[in-house]
């Protein structure tokens, strides 16, 4: 009896144990599955949130966010800069995708950002220090335009801005200092002179301008034309240093051939006469100044125009008038800086527009009977 005692506690004990390891079994599997399922749940959760991070924040944002880069600043510090300032969703995740994409050599500046860029936007942005970004639309300024006309013709038309407010906003005095300290060596105290009409006249660059707010503020847009301005005209900084001269009186000059030119050439030929008649103290007699006087579009001007007496007047005034009377391109620039060389001190139009060129008044009569009668 005893014996066979022994026999039915060892064959429990043996079924206890394959319990117990069915049991154990049953554990490990039970904890192996939710591991896996948490383990997945994770990754599926990691790949979603590294997804959205390679994403813009904002898609459809359209606010400006201005991010500034200082000099020496790493990739790291970069990067949690723009995630503080919300124009990426992770800092990390960027730091990752540019070392990824072996991007690198990144620029310091001020930068315009907005939430619906991709990272590849900002990353060309932060290497060329320029924003690549689509813009909701464009306004283009064209060349020989009065700001007036700027107002009219281009701001009243593509925006949701008045005339009336543009040219209120650029006669602000306030504002006009604002920008004199922003633009230091292209606003010089010459825009505040007595005659000038608009201080900012001829300084609102002709070019086309991305635009990437639905209204944007009026000081983006007229800061626009004047970056675009300072770019220009500053790369002769060094000749007009050399030569003593500022960039209003570029500005001035390049407007008179602006309006008086047709091409190129002309341009170049037309700086000619009008460096050589100031050389001799000549008076420079240019129609469009006369009719930037009379402060109105005439197409054919008469003898009594010519007398009018104002200080933007070229018949009345020697020399350059007090600043420009309309926005110069930048061939018109280029051509005061680089003239053609002649001994020319006439010129006039014919009815096609094409100018014709003397060396003295007896060959400019024979050309005005020529092409455009008594």
């Amino acid at each position: 009896m005893e014996k066979q005692t022994k026999k039915d506690i060892m064959f429990e004990r043996m079924k206890e144990k394959k319990k117990e390891v069915r049991v154990v079994r049953r554990i490990v599997f039970i904890i192996a599955l939710v591991l896996l399922i948490i383990i997945g749940i994770a990754g599926f959760q990691t790949y979603n949130y590294i997804s959205n991070a390679l994403e813009p924040v904002d898609p459809d944002s359209e606010e400006i966010i201005t991010v500034e880069v200082p000099i020496g600043s790493s990739l790291d510090g970069i990067a949690a800069l723009l995630e503080e300032n919300n124009v990426i969703a992770d800092a990390r995740v960027y730091k990752y995708y540019v070392k990824f994409k072996n991007e690198s050599e990144f620029q310091a500046g001020t930068y315009d950002l907005v939430q619906s860029m991709t990272l590849d936007e900002i990353t060309e942005s932060l290497k060329t220090g320029k924003v690549y970004h689509e813009p909701l639309y464009t306004i283009n300024v064209p060349e020989g335009l009065t700001v007036e006309e700027i107002a009219e013709n281009v701001i009243a038309k593509k925006t949701d801005y008045t005339s009336e407010e543009f040219l209120e906003k650029i006669q602000d005095p306030a504002y006009i200092e604002e920008l004199m300290i922003k633009y230091p060596d292209l606003l010089t105290d010459e825009i505040l002179g007595e005659n000038i009409r608009y201080a900012l006249e001829g300084y609102l660059f002709p070019a086309t301008y991305p635009v990437y707010e639905e209204n944007p503020p009026l000081t983006v847009l007229i800061e626009q034309m004047l970056d675009t301005t300072q770019a220009n005209v500053m790369q002769y900084q060094p000749v007009l240093e050399e030569q003593k001269r500022s960039p209003h009186w570029l500005l001035t000059f390049a407007s008179l051939l602006e309006e008086e030119a047709t091409a190129q050439s002309d341009r170049q030929t037309i700086a000619s006469v009008f460096y050589n008649r100031l050389e001799i103290d000549m008076l420079l007699q240019t129609d469009p100044t006369v009719l930037y006087a009379m402060g109105e579009h005439k197409d054919r001007l008469f003898n009594t125009d010519y007398e009018f007496e104002h200080p933007y007047s070229t018949y009345q005034n020697k020399g350059l008038p007090p600043g420009p009377i309309a926005n110069a391109g930048l061939s018109s620039i280029d051509a005061v800086i680089d003239p053609a060389e002649t001994e020319y001190f006439y010129f006039l139009a014919d009815q096609e527009g094409k100018n014709h060129f003397a060396k003295t008044y007896e060959q400019h009569l024979v050309n005005r009977d020529k092409y455009i009668g008594n």
